[in-house]
Protein backbone atom coordinates (compact mmCIF):
# COMPACT_ATOMS: atom_id res chain seq x y z
CA UNK A 1 0.00 0.00 0.00
CA UNK A 2 1.56 3.70 -1.27
CA UNK A 3 1.74 5.95 1.98
CA UNK A 4 2.71 9.60 2.36
CA UNK A 5 5.00 9.93 4.52
CA UNK A 6 5.78 12.98 4.05
CA UNK A 7 2.23 13.80 4.73
CA UNK A 8 1.70 11.98 7.66
CA UNK A 9 5.01 13.49 9.67
CA UNK A 10 3.61 16.97 8.42
CA UNK A 11 0.11 16.04 9.83
CA UNK A 12 1.48 15.05 13.37
CA UNK A 13 2.84 18.63 13.20
CA UNK A 14 -0.51 20.33 12.19
CA UNK A 15 -2.18 18.93 15.10
CA UNK A 16 0.16 20.57 17.63
CA UNK A 17 -0.52 24.22 16.19
CA UNK A 18 -3.72 24.32 14.29
CA UNK A 19 -6.22 23.02 16.80
CA UNK A 20 -8.02 19.95 14.97
CA UNK A 21 -4.91 20.32 12.59
CA UNK A 22 -6.72 22.49 9.61
CA UNK A 23 -10.09 24.24 9.11
CA UNK A 24 -12.22 21.84 8.08
CA UNK A 25 -13.94 18.43 9.90
CA UNK A 26 -13.85 16.75 6.59
CA UNK A 27 -10.45 16.55 5.29
CA UNK A 28 -9.05 15.19 8.77
CA UNK A 29 -7.12 11.92 7.69
CA UNK A 30 -8.70 9.89 10.94
CA UNK A 31 -12.19 9.92 9.17
CA UNK A 32 -10.37 7.36 5.95
CA UNK A 33 -7.70 5.80 6.88
CA UNK A 34 -5.19 7.18 9.40
CA UNK A 35 -1.77 7.30 8.64
CA UNK A 36 -2.18 5.70 5.36
CA UNK A 37 -4.63 8.72 4.10
CA UNK A 38 -2.72 10.92 2.09
CA UNK A 39 -3.42 13.96 4.11
CA UNK A 40 -1.43 16.57 2.22
CA UNK A 41 -1.83 17.63 -2.07
CA UNK A 42 0.97 18.80 -3.89
CA UNK A 43 -0.73 19.50 -7.05
CA UNK A 44 -4.44 18.41 -8.50
CA UNK A 45 -5.24 17.72 -12.15
CA UNK A 46 -8.48 16.97 -13.56
CA UNK A 47 -9.74 13.89 -10.78
CA UNK A 48 -6.13 13.56 -10.16
CA UNK A 49 -4.15 14.00 -7.08
CA UNK A 50 -0.15 14.25 -6.19
CA UNK A 51 0.71 13.85 -2.38
CA UNK A 52 3.91 15.12 -1.01
CA UNK A 53 5.69 11.74 -1.67
CA UNK A 54 5.21 11.84 -5.30
CA UNK A 55 2.24 9.14 -5.45
CA UNK A 56 -0.43 9.74 -7.36
CA UNK A 57 -4.00 9.18 -6.57
CA UNK A 58 -7.71 9.30 -8.28
CA UNK A 59 -10.28 11.01 -6.73
CA UNK A 60 -13.32 8.69 -6.37
CA UNK A 61 -14.08 10.30 -3.03
CA UNK A 62 -14.81 14.08 -2.11
CA UNK A 63 -13.35 16.36 -4.88
CA UNK A 64 -12.59 19.07 -2.87
CA UNK A 65 -15.90 18.11 -0.64
CA UNK A 66 -17.62 18.54 -4.17
CA UNK A 67 -16.00 22.25 -5.13
CA UNK A 68 -14.63 20.59 -8.28
CA UNK A 69 -17.46 20.04 -10.34
CA UNK A 70 -15.46 21.26 -13.51
CA UNK A 71 -12.32 19.12 -12.08
CA UNK A 72 -9.58 20.24 -10.55
CA UNK A 73 -7.38 23.16 -11.69
CA UNK A 74 -9.46 23.83 -14.67
CA UNK A 75 -7.90 24.94 -17.16
CA UNK A 76 -10.36 27.59 -18.82
CA UNK A 77 -11.63 28.31 -15.34
CA UNK A 78 -7.94 28.86 -14.28
CA UNK A 79 -6.88 31.24 -17.34
CA UNK A 80 -10.27 33.57 -16.99
CA UNK A 81 -8.97 33.67 -13.30
CA UNK A 82 -5.65 34.96 -13.99
CA UNK A 83 -6.43 37.62 -16.24
CA UNK A 84 -8.13 39.74 -13.15
CA UNK A 85 -5.79 38.84 -11.18
CA UNK A 86 -3.20 40.70 -12.50
CA UNK A 87 -5.69 43.51 -13.07
CA UNK A 88 -5.92 43.31 -9.10
CA UNK A 89 -8.39 41.54 -6.94
CA UNK A 90 -8.83 43.83 -3.65
CA UNK A 91 -8.84 47.36 -4.03
CA UNK A 92 -10.33 50.42 -2.50
CA UNK A 93 -12.96 50.45 -5.09
CA UNK A 94 -15.94 47.83 -6.03
CA UNK A 95 -15.24 45.29 -8.72
CA UNK A 96 -18.00 45.11 -12.08
CA UNK A 97 -18.19 41.39 -11.34
CA UNK A 98 -19.98 41.75 -8.15
CA UNK A 99 -22.71 43.18 -10.17
CA UNK A 100 -22.37 40.86 -13.05
CA UNK A 101 -22.86 37.72 -11.04
CA UNK A 102 -25.61 38.84 -9.24
CA UNK A 103 -27.59 40.33 -12.23
CA UNK A 104 -26.78 36.43 -13.72
CA UNK A 105 -27.77 34.46 -10.76
CA UNK A 106 -31.13 36.49 -10.39
CA UNK A 107 -31.69 35.87 -14.19
CA UNK A 108 -30.95 31.84 -13.38
CA UNK A 109 -33.56 32.33 -10.86
CA UNK A 110 -37.03 33.30 -11.82
CA UNK A 111 -38.54 34.01 -7.75
CA UNK A 112 -35.55 36.00 -7.31
CA UNK A 113 -35.02 39.90 -7.24
CA UNK A 114 -31.75 40.30 -4.93
CA UNK A 115 -27.89 38.80 -4.18
CA UNK A 116 -25.52 38.75 -1.28
CA UNK A 117 -22.26 37.20 -1.80
CA UNK A 118 -19.67 35.60 0.63
CA UNK A 119 -16.74 33.86 0.54
CA UNK A 120 -17.48 30.60 3.11
CA UNK A 121 -20.95 27.82 3.17
CA UNK A 122 -21.14 28.11 6.78
CA UNK A 123 -21.13 32.03 6.59
CA UNK A 124 -23.61 32.20 3.83
CA UNK A 125 -26.14 30.06 5.57
CA UNK A 126 -25.45 32.64 8.70
CA UNK A 127 -26.39 35.32 6.72
CA UNK A 128 -29.78 34.05 5.29
CA UNK A 129 -30.40 32.77 8.72
CA UNK A 130 -30.29 36.55 9.79
CA UNK A 131 -32.11 38.23 7.24
CA UNK A 132 -35.38 35.59 7.98
CA UNK A 133 -34.77 36.81 11.54
CA UNK A 134 -34.88 40.27 10.31
CA UNK A 135 -37.93 39.65 8.18
CA UNK A 136 -40.07 37.75 10.11
CA UNK A 137 -39.15 39.22 13.87
CA UNK A 138 -38.69 35.79 15.18
CA UNK A 139 -36.21 33.63 16.26
CA UNK A 140 -37.35 30.25 16.44
CA UNK A 141 -36.47 27.96 13.48
CA UNK A 142 -36.73 24.46 11.82
CA UNK A 143 -34.13 22.49 9.59
CA UNK A 144 -33.25 19.57 8.50
CA UNK A 145 -29.50 18.84 6.88
CA UNK A 146 -26.18 19.98 7.67
CA UNK A 147 -26.00 23.92 7.60
CA UNK A 148 -22.60 24.40 9.08
CA UNK A 149 -20.45 25.81 12.13
CA UNK A 150 -22.00 28.83 13.45
CA UNK A 151 -23.91 29.81 16.49
CA UNK A 152 -27.70 29.20 15.42
CA UNK A 153 -27.08 25.91 14.31
CA UNK A 154 -25.11 24.67 16.55
CA UNK A 155 -27.54 25.73 19.32
CA UNK A 156 -29.83 23.18 18.58
CA UNK A 157 -27.57 20.76 20.87
CA UNK A 158 -28.28 22.90 24.09
CA UNK A 159 -31.25 21.23 24.25
CA UNK A 160 -30.71 18.10 23.09
CA UNK A 161 -26.96 17.39 23.13
CA UNK A 162 -27.89 14.41 20.06
CA UNK A 163 -30.28 16.57 18.22
CA UNK A 164 -28.15 17.25 15.27
CA UNK A 165 -26.79 13.04 14.87
CA UNK A 166 -28.84 12.17 12.68
CA UNK A 167 -28.38 15.63 10.40
CA UNK A 168 -25.07 14.40 9.50
CA UNK A 169 -22.39 14.81 11.65
CA UNK A 170 -22.79 13.19 15.20
CA UNK A 171 -20.83 14.35 18.60
CA UNK A 172 -21.28 18.21 17.47
CA UNK A 173 -20.26 20.15 21.15
CA UNK A 174 -22.27 23.35 22.25
CA UNK A 175 -18.71 24.72 24.25
CA UNK A 176 -18.75 28.55 23.62
CA UNK A 177 -22.63 28.49 21.79
CA UNK A 178 -24.46 31.21 24.15
CA UNK A 179 -27.04 29.29 26.53
CA UNK A 180 -29.38 31.61 25.80
CA UNK A 181 -30.31 30.34 22.08
CA UNK A 182 -32.07 27.34 23.73
CA UNK A 183 -34.70 26.36 21.78
CA UNK A 184 -34.35 28.84 18.95
CA UNK A 185 -33.15 26.02 16.34
CA UNK A 186 -35.43 22.86 16.78
CA UNK A 187 -34.51 19.75 13.50
CA UNK A 188 -36.69 17.48 11.59
CA UNK A 189 -35.86 14.58 9.81
CA UNK A 190 -35.18 15.08 5.78
CA UNK A 191 -38.36 14.21 3.39
CA UNK A 192 -40.09 13.40 6.67
CA UNK A 193 -43.42 15.48 7.04
CA UNK A 194 -44.80 14.06 10.02
CA UNK A 195 -41.67 15.19 11.63
CA UNK A 196 -42.19 18.67 10.18
CA UNK A 197 -45.69 18.70 11.33
CA UNK A 198 -44.63 17.39 14.96
CA UNK A 199 -41.45 20.32 15.04
CA UNK A 200 -44.43 22.95 14.06
CA UNK A 201 -47.03 21.80 16.35
CA UNK A 202 -44.66 21.35 19.58
CA UNK A 203 -43.38 25.17 18.60
CA UNK A 204 -45.79 27.27 17.62
CA UNK A 205 -43.20 30.53 17.09
CA UNK A 206 -41.63 28.91 14.37
CA UNK A 207 -41.56 31.14 10.90
CA UNK A 208 -38.74 30.08 9.35
CA UNK A 209 -37.52 26.39 7.81
CA UNK A 210 -34.36 25.75 6.12
CA UNK A 211 -33.89 22.32 4.31
CA UNK A 212 -31.39 20.97 2.02
CA UNK A 213 -32.21 20.75 -1.93
CA UNK A 214 -30.73 17.39 -1.87
CA UNK A 215 -29.74 14.62 0.58
CA UNK A 216 -29.28 11.54 -0.83
CA UNK A 217 -32.71 12.01 -2.19
CA UNK A 218 -34.86 15.03 -4.10
CA UNK A 219 -37.26 16.52 -1.86
CA UNK A 220 -41.10 14.28 -1.45
CA UNK A 221 -43.65 16.45 -3.38
CA UNK A 222 -45.54 16.27 0.15
CA UNK A 223 -43.02 18.24 1.63
CA UNK A 224 -42.71 20.16 -1.70
CA UNK A 225 -46.31 21.21 -1.62
CA UNK A 226 -46.21 22.05 2.49
CA UNK A 227 -43.21 24.21 2.54
CA UNK A 228 -45.64 25.82 -0.79
CA UNK A 229 -48.07 25.84 1.32
CA UNK A 230 -46.53 27.60 4.43
CA UNK A 231 -45.06 29.82 2.05
CA UNK A 232 -47.85 31.46 0.31
CA UNK A 233 -50.70 31.36 3.43
CA UNK A 234 -48.76 31.40 6.62
CA UNK A 235 -45.93 33.80 5.51
CA UNK A 236 -43.47 31.36 6.35
CA UNK A 237 -39.76 31.74 5.45
CA UNK A 238 -38.39 29.34 3.42
CA UNK A 239 -34.50 28.75 2.89
CA UNK A 240 -33.23 26.17 0.57
CA UNK A 241 -29.36 25.47 1.66
CA UNK A 242 -27.82 24.42 -1.63
CA UNK A 243 -24.40 24.71 -1.25
CA UNK A 244 -23.74 20.38 -2.01
CA UNK A 245 -26.83 19.96 -4.54
CA UNK A 246 -26.88 23.10 -6.13
CA UNK A 247 -25.61 23.10 -9.89
CA UNK A 248 -25.44 19.46 -9.62
CA UNK A 249 -29.52 19.50 -11.20
CA UNK A 250 -29.43 22.72 -13.24
CA UNK A 251 -27.99 26.15 -12.80
CA UNK A 252 -30.01 26.84 -10.60
CA UNK A 253 -30.53 23.91 -8.26
CA UNK A 254 -32.33 20.69 -6.84
CA UNK A 255 -35.21 22.53 -5.93
CA UNK A 256 -36.12 23.83 -9.36
CA UNK A 257 -36.65 19.73 -10.20
CA UNK A 258 -38.87 19.36 -7.19
CA UNK A 259 -40.69 22.62 -8.04
CA UNK A 260 -39.89 24.41 -4.58
CA UNK A 261 -41.07 28.27 -4.03
CA UNK A 262 -38.55 29.16 -1.87
CA UNK A 263 -37.42 32.89 -0.59
CA UNK A 264 -33.86 32.31 -0.24
CA UNK A 265 -31.60 30.10 -1.64
CA UNK A 266 -27.92 29.66 -1.37
CA UNK A 267 -25.27 28.14 -3.33
CA UNK A 268 -21.60 27.24 -2.87
CA UNK A 269 -18.80 24.86 -3.32
CA UNK A 270 -18.99 24.09 -7.21
CA UNK A 271 -20.16 27.61 -8.04
CA UNK A 272 -16.37 28.25 -8.06
CA UNK A 273 -14.78 25.75 -9.18
CA UNK A 274 -12.54 25.55 -5.93
CA UNK A 275 -12.27 29.22 -5.38
CA UNK A 276 -13.90 30.41 -2.53
CA UNK A 277 -17.49 32.14 -3.41
CA UNK A 278 -21.04 31.52 -2.10
CA UNK A 279 -24.22 33.47 -3.08
CA UNK A 280 -27.51 33.88 -0.76
CA UNK A 281 -29.94 34.65 -3.81
CA UNK A 282 -33.58 36.04 -2.42
CA UNK A 283 -36.96 37.48 -3.29
CA UNK A 284 -37.83 40.30 -2.05
CA UNK A 285 -37.17 39.84 1.72
CA UNK A 286 -33.59 40.28 1.08
CA UNK A 287 -34.27 43.85 1.04
CA UNK A 288 -34.38 43.54 4.83
CA UNK A 289 -30.49 42.80 4.48
CA UNK A 290 -30.21 46.82 4.60
CA UNK A 291 -31.64 46.87 8.00
CA UNK A 292 -29.21 44.58 9.68
CA UNK A 293 -25.53 44.86 9.34
CA UNK A 294 -23.72 42.51 7.16
CA UNK A 295 -20.54 43.05 5.88
CA UNK A 296 -16.73 42.15 5.35
CA UNK A 297 -13.79 43.24 3.36
CA UNK A 298 -13.96 39.98 1.37
CA UNK A 299 -17.26 40.19 0.57
CA UNK A 300 -16.27 41.95 -2.14
CA UNK A 301 -12.94 40.13 -3.58
CA UNK A 302 -12.83 40.14 -7.07
CA UNK A 303 -11.40 36.46 -7.97
CA UNK A 304 -14.46 34.43 -6.11
CA UNK A 305 -17.03 36.34 -9.11
CA UNK A 306 -15.54 35.72 -11.98
CA UNK A 307 -14.41 32.12 -11.20
CA UNK A 308 -17.86 31.59 -10.95
CA UNK A 309 -18.98 33.56 -13.93
CA UNK A 310 -16.72 31.29 -16.10
CA UNK A 311 -17.74 28.20 -14.15
CA UNK A 312 -21.85 28.75 -14.58
CA UNK A 313 -20.87 29.44 -18.41
CA UNK A 314 -19.32 26.76 -18.93
CA UNK A 315 -21.80 24.48 -16.72
CA UNK A 316 -24.44 25.96 -19.06
CA UNK A 317 -22.60 25.75 -22.12
CA UNK A 318 -21.99 21.71 -21.68
CA UNK A 319 -25.23 21.37 -19.93
CA UNK A 320 -22.43 19.63 -17.09
CA UNK A 321 -25.52 18.33 -14.52
CA UNK A 322 -26.89 16.29 -17.13
CA UNK A 323 -23.88 13.84 -17.56
CA UNK A 324 -23.07 14.18 -14.07
CA UNK A 325 -26.55 12.72 -13.73
CA UNK A 326 -26.23 9.84 -16.34
CA UNK A 327 -22.85 9.35 -14.95
CA UNK A 328 -24.41 8.79 -11.33
CA UNK A 329 -26.73 6.25 -12.51
CA UNK A 330 -24.04 4.48 -14.20
CA UNK A 331 -22.05 4.01 -11.00
CA UNK A 332 -24.67 3.00 -8.88
CA UNK A 333 -26.13 0.60 -11.48
CA UNK A 334 -22.99 -1.32 -11.32
CA UNK A 335 -22.63 -1.52 -7.48
CA UNK A 336 -26.12 -2.76 -7.22
CA UNK A 337 -24.75 -5.52 -10.23
CA UNK A 338 -22.30 -6.35 -8.05
CA UNK A 339 -23.56 -6.16 -4.58
CA UNK A 340 -26.34 -8.44 -5.83
CA UNK A 341 -23.64 -10.63 -7.79
CA UNK A 342 -21.92 -11.65 -4.67
CA UNK A 343 -25.44 -11.19 -2.18
CA UNK A 344 -23.66 -8.38 -0.11
CA UNK A 345 -26.03 -6.02 1.71
CA UNK A 346 -25.51 -2.46 -0.35
CA UNK A 347 -28.03 0.41 -0.58
CA UNK A 348 -27.16 3.07 -2.89
CA UNK A 349 -29.19 6.51 -3.00
CA UNK A 350 -31.03 7.96 -6.04
CA UNK A 351 -29.82 11.55 -6.02
CA UNK A 352 -27.79 10.28 -8.85
CA UNK A 353 -25.06 13.44 -9.28
CA UNK A 354 -24.01 12.41 -5.55
CA UNK A 355 -24.22 8.73 -5.56
CA UNK A 356 -23.43 7.37 -2.47
CA UNK A 357 -23.69 3.60 -0.81
CA UNK A 358 -23.84 2.36 2.59
CA UNK A 359 -23.35 -1.20 3.89
CA UNK A 360 -26.70 -2.49 6.05
CA UNK A 361 -25.02 -5.11 8.17
CA UNK A 362 -25.86 -2.34 11.63
CA UNK A 363 -22.97 -2.30 13.78
CA UNK A 364 -20.38 -3.73 10.62
CA UNK A 365 -21.29 -1.04 8.51
CA UNK A 366 -17.89 1.70 9.34
CA UNK A 367 -15.91 -1.77 9.50
CA UNK A 368 -16.55 -2.64 5.89
CA UNK A 369 -16.52 0.99 4.48
CA UNK A 370 -13.20 0.78 6.23
CA UNK A 371 -12.04 -2.30 4.37
CA UNK A 372 -13.19 -0.57 1.60
CA UNK A 373 -10.76 2.76 1.64
CA UNK A 374 -8.35 0.41 2.43
CA UNK A 375 -8.22 -2.19 -0.67
CA UNK A 376 -8.82 1.18 -3.07
CA UNK A 377 -5.98 2.87 -1.35
CA UNK A 378 -4.24 -0.08 -2.62
CA UNK A 379 -4.91 0.68 -6.12
CA UNK A 380 -4.55 4.28 -6.27
CA UNK A 381 -7.99 5.23 -5.49
CA UNK A 382 -9.29 7.93 -2.68
CA UNK A 383 -12.74 6.42 -2.16
CA UNK A 384 -15.75 7.11 0.27
CA UNK A 385 -19.32 6.29 0.46
CA UNK A 386 -20.15 9.65 -1.10
CA UNK A 387 -18.92 10.20 -4.33
CA UNK A 388 -18.72 13.68 -5.68
CA UNK A 389 -18.96 12.93 -9.27
CA UNK A 390 -17.00 15.73 -11.83
CA UNK A 391 -16.94 16.72 -15.41
CA UNK A 392 -13.50 14.77 -15.82
CA UNK A 393 -14.86 11.51 -14.31
CA UNK A 394 -15.68 10.08 -17.85
CA UNK A 395 -17.33 6.81 -18.39
CA UNK A 396 -13.60 4.82 -19.05
CA UNK A 397 -12.77 6.00 -15.30
CA UNK A 398 -15.92 4.81 -13.54
CA UNK A 399 -15.56 1.44 -15.32
CA UNK A 400 -12.06 0.91 -14.04
CA UNK A 401 -13.54 2.39 -10.46
CA UNK A 402 -16.20 -0.54 -10.30
CA UNK A 403 -13.75 -3.16 -11.96
CA UNK A 404 -12.15 -2.44 -8.91
CA UNK A 405 -15.07 -2.82 -6.44
CA UNK A 406 -15.71 -5.88 -8.13
CA UNK A 407 -12.86 -7.30 -6.78
CA UNK A 408 -12.89 -5.75 -3.24
CA UNK A 409 -16.26 -7.24 -3.39
CA UNK A 410 -15.66 -10.46 -4.11
CA UNK A 411 -13.08 -10.26 -1.24
CA UNK A 412 -15.67 -9.08 1.91
CA UNK A 413 -18.16 -12.09 0.06
CA UNK A 414 -15.01 -14.68 0.87
CA UNK A 415 -14.23 -13.10 4.95
CA UNK A 416 -18.45 -13.55 5.47
CA UNK A 417 -18.32 -16.60 4.16
CA UNK A 418 -15.30 -17.64 6.27
CA UNK A 419 -17.78 -15.92 9.35
CA UNK A 420 -14.36 -13.75 10.36
CA UNK A 421 -14.08 -10.45 11.71
CA UNK A 422 -13.35 -8.05 8.96
CA UNK A 423 -11.07 -6.34 11.74
CA UNK A 424 -8.23 -9.03 11.02
CA UNK A 425 -8.08 -7.98 7.41
CA UNK A 426 -7.67 -4.10 8.59
CA UNK A 427 -4.63 -2.35 8.87
CA UNK A 428 -5.65 0.89 9.38
CA UNK A 429 -8.29 2.14 12.21
CA UNK A 430 -11.71 1.50 11.56
CA UNK A 431 -13.19 5.25 10.67
CA UNK A 432 -14.49 7.83 12.67
CA UNK A 433 -16.93 10.07 10.88
CA UNK A 434 -18.01 11.93 14.03
CA UNK A 435 -16.78 15.19 15.79
CA UNK A 436 -14.00 14.80 18.22
CA UNK A 437 -11.19 16.61 19.51
CA UNK A 438 -7.14 15.72 18.29
CA UNK A 439 -4.34 15.83 20.67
Amino acid sequence: MAKDKKGYLLWKKSIKVIPGGNGLLSKRPERYAGEYWPTYFEKALGINLFDLSGNKWKDFAQMGLGCAILGYNNAEVNRYVSKFINKGINTTLNCPEEYILAKKLVKLNSFAKYVKFSRTGGEAMAIAVRIARAKTSTTSLAFSGYHGWHDWYIASNLQNRNNLDEQLLPGLKTNGVPKELIKTAFPFKYNSLSSLKKVLKLNRNIKIIIIEGARKSLLKQEIVEYLNYLKKNKNFVIIVDEITSGLRTSCSGAFKKTKLNPNIVVYGKALGNGFAINAIVGDEIMDCAQDTFISSSFHTERVGFVAAIKTLEILERDKIWINLDLKGKFLLKGINKIAKKYDIKIQTNDFFPLPSYDFNYKDQNSAYHTFFIQEFLKKGYLTSGSIYLSSKHTKKEIEKYLFHFDKITFKLKKILEKNEDIKKYLKIPIIDTGFKRLT
